[in-house]
């Protein structure tokens, strides 16, 4: 029998067919970068079910070749798997489409010359990861936004380029009262113009096309919508039995006999193998020597701090409102007339940032009531994303350009303030200050690597609520030298620093530092420290992670001012 193996970037498919090309067994699973632990799992239930066959094995998958290569494995490209799989099976297909979790591929086969192969590049707009950060924005699980696209009644348009991005117009979307149906059938749709676009460039998408890959076998609405924007009838669809399996099956067809092995025997040989993991290789400097810096260090963090009082204890009548409608949290601040602080409130939007600012607004009134003190809510104002909205929808006096707003905050901080970094939910801005006036602004633009939420994704994904994951960063000896990529592409690399034996805190360690890295090198092309000059000040939610704040002073070797309300700024 042939056994093909396909290991991505987050699932493990294991196949073994019988001579006639009939599946006798096979396993589709998320391996949640536990590797050669899923593909054991996979391969004893094998052995139970079909008992100690002899099999011709073979591996492929973005995260195949590093087992191949430490167990002896042979390995057959994806694309080339993919490509005996549909020569194989279906010797007519002239378009082949496979969607992955970070990759996605086009096949053009031809008759008078070799297949044209078109892979992703340096944007996972399009893959599987970005159809899971859009259901996880609309708080529904894959099959309900499947369900959801189903009953779908016109498509809107969404951007494609980039996960986080389009989390910018999903949740415009949903604060103008579109229906979740047509926002999950306009994210199908983008997936599919993505790929489309991207991939073809202009080649024509001739039938009959071949769909394959997790994503168009789970998802009936992502297949459906998907042949609606490439225009051609449902009879010019080919799909195989398993579609989830077909570079497992390339796999298997591309086993040669030269490597014949019990099931057994190649058990034996994942188990017992030794793995050599480099700790040094590839390392950056510990953000602290030892815990006694760390203690020392975070004492003297938060000392920045503005005066918290109780509204009881606040002067006069008068009161000042703030909100800060953002890309994916709502913050809002009552200030009296001292400038002192008497309510703070902050909370996730979960795409409804007005439901946020009502229920900010119902807690504030709790409060009120609770202190038996009469306010007068002198002045308002709204900053953020959701500025127009939220003043056209509380009839607020003030819309404020977030720019200006993160100025006035960080000089009732710092009046010599000379740099404002803030790093948002997907956004980042770099505001550089001479004399007293804002000289120049930078934002972040083709990609939202190195945001709030690029650091969100993984401490979820690695099982971690966000503040443990930044405590058990200060506390990392060896950080991964991650670089600086697109989210979804940092994936591979975290779990590649995982296969070499990687703790999850050098891991979180090594995404501070490269959070730090993406925004001086990628956004601001730093190339001299100097031109931040020396009062640096650093806001918004992402810098509640002390390991992001020390890193950046690891790297600039300055001292930066972080407000202890950083994320209120």
């Amino acid at each position: 029998m042939k056994l093909g193996i396909d290991i991505g970037s987050t699932t493990a498919k294991t196949v073994i067919l019988d001579p006639s090309g009939k599946a006798q067994f096979f396993e589709y699973k998320r391996h949640n970068a536990e590797i050669l632990k899923s593909l054991i799992a996979s391969l004893e239930k094998a052995l139970r079910q079909i008992g100690d066959i002899s099999v011709n094995v073979s591996i492929t998958g973005s995260a195949g070749l590093g087992i191949a290569e430490k167990y002896g494995i042979p390995f057959v490209q994806e694309l080339i798997a993919s490509t005996n799989a549909a020569h194989t099976l279906f010797p007519h297909v002239k378009t082949l489409i496979d969607i992955g979790g970070e990759d996605s591929k086009i096949i053009f086969f031809s008759d008078k010359k070799r297949p044209d192969i078109r892979m992703n590049g340096s944007c996972a707009g399009g893959t599987g990861s970005f159809i899971d950060q859009m259901a996880t924005l609309l708080d529904v699980s894959m099959g309900q936004l499947d369900r959801l696209a189903s009953q779908y009644s016109r498509i809107l348009p969404i951007a494609s380029r980039c996960g986080v991005f389009a989390k910018t117009d999903v949740q415009n979307l949903l604060s103008r009262g579109v229906s979740k149906e047509d926002i999950a059938a306009s994210i199908f749709h983008a997936v599919a113009m993505q790929i489309i676009t991207t991939l073809s460039r202009g080649f024509e998408i001739a039938p009959a096309v071949l769909f394959c890959g997790g994503p168009l076998s789970f998802l009936p609405s992502l297949g459906q919508i998907f042949t609606k924007a490439l225009r051609v009838s449902d009879r010019d669809i080919l799909r195989p039995d398993h579609p989830e399996l077909f570079p497992a099956i390339g796999a298997a067809i591309s086993s040669g006999r030269e490597k014949t092995l019990k099931l057994s025997e190649l058990l034996n040989r994942l188990k017992t193998s030794t793995i050599s993991i480099q700790t040094n290789s590839d390392r950056l400097p510990s953000l602290f020597k030892n815990t006694d810096e760390w203690g020392a260090w975070a004492g003297k963090r938060l000392s920045s701090s503005i005066s918290k009082i109780r509204l009881t204890e606040s002067q006069g009548d008068d009161f000042f409102l703030g909100i800060d409608s953002g890309s994916t949290t709502t913050k809002i601040v009552l200030i009296d007339t001292g400038g002192n602080v008497v309510f703070d409130y902050y909370t996730n939007n979960r795409g409804k940032p007005i439901d946020a600012v009502v229920h900010g607004l119902q807690a504030l009134k709790e409060r009120v009531d609770k202190s038996g003190k009469h306010i007068h809510i002198a002045r308002t104002a709204v900053t953020g994303y959701g500025e127009d909205l939220i003043q056209k929808a509380f009839g607020l006096d003030d819309g404020i350009v977030e720019t200006i707003a993160h100025y006035k905050a960080a000089r009732r901080f710092n009046e010599e303030v000379s740099f404002i970094l803030d790093i948002g939910g997907q956004d980042m801005k770099a505001i550089f200050v001479e004399d007293g006036v804002i000289s120049n602004i930078e934002v972040n633009e083709a990609c939202s690597s190195g945001c709030g939420s690029f650091l969100e994704s993984f401490s979820k994904n690695l099982g971690y609520g966000i503040q443990d994951f930044a405590s058990i960063a200060c506390a990392a000896e060896n950080p991964c030298n991650l670089g600086t990529r697109c989210t979804v592409f940092m994936n591979s690399k975290v779990k590649q620093a995982l296969r070499e034996g990687a703790s999850v805190s050098e891991i979180s360690a090594g995404l501070a530092y490269s959070i730090v890295k993406n925004f001086l090198y990628k956004v601001l092309k730093v190339r001299d420290i100097s031109i931040l000059g020396e009062h640096i000040i650093v806001q918004g939610g992402t810098f509640k992670n002390p390991a992001v704040h020390r890193a950046f002073e690891s790297i600039i070797g300055k001292e930066i001012l972080c407000p202890e309300i950083a994320e209120l700024m």
